[in-house]
């Protein structure tokens, strides 16, 4: 697994994990976290497809 990847799967894990705390503290910036876990599991998941291509 290429290392950009495994960068952007750790951060979807952490911003997932920053956006349950942050919920559950009753903040609403905790959708933004959802949004930036997304964002940055497609990132991780089309580096991943990309370097298998390769």
């Amino acid at each position: 697994m290429p290392r950009f990847a495994l960068l952007a799967f750790v951060l979807a894990v952490l911003a997932l994990a920053a956006a349950v705390v942050s919920v559950l503290a009753g903040f609403w910036i905790g959708l933004a976290w959802v949004l930036l876990a997304g964002i940055s599991s497609n990132v991780g998941w089309v580096q991943w497809r990309r370097a298998r291509v390769r």
